[in-house]
């Protein structure tokens, strides 16, 4: 399986469910971030942990995505 495609599976687990605007789901709002911080922690690894700690490095876009997530 290629990197890209491990990625993007890691991602729809660990970020299951929650809003489809992409503005609102970290799935795509962080995925730039989590490639550039995080692409070494595993699904289930702390990925949300791992971007959070990165907060102040974080897109917009990203930082948005994280707050939606946490006021579900």
């Amino acid at each position: 399986m290629s990197k890209l495609s491990f990625v993007a599976i890691a991602l729809v687990i660990v970020f299951s469910g929650g809003a489809s605007a992409q503005s609102s789901d970290p799935r795509g709002a962080c995925k730039a971030d989590y490639d550039k911080f995080c692409s070494g922690i595993a699904p289930g690894g702390g990925i949300v942990a791992c971007l959070n700690g990165k907060r102040d490095q974080l897109s917009a876009t990203c930082k948005a995505a994280l707050d939606n997530r946490k006021k579900k």
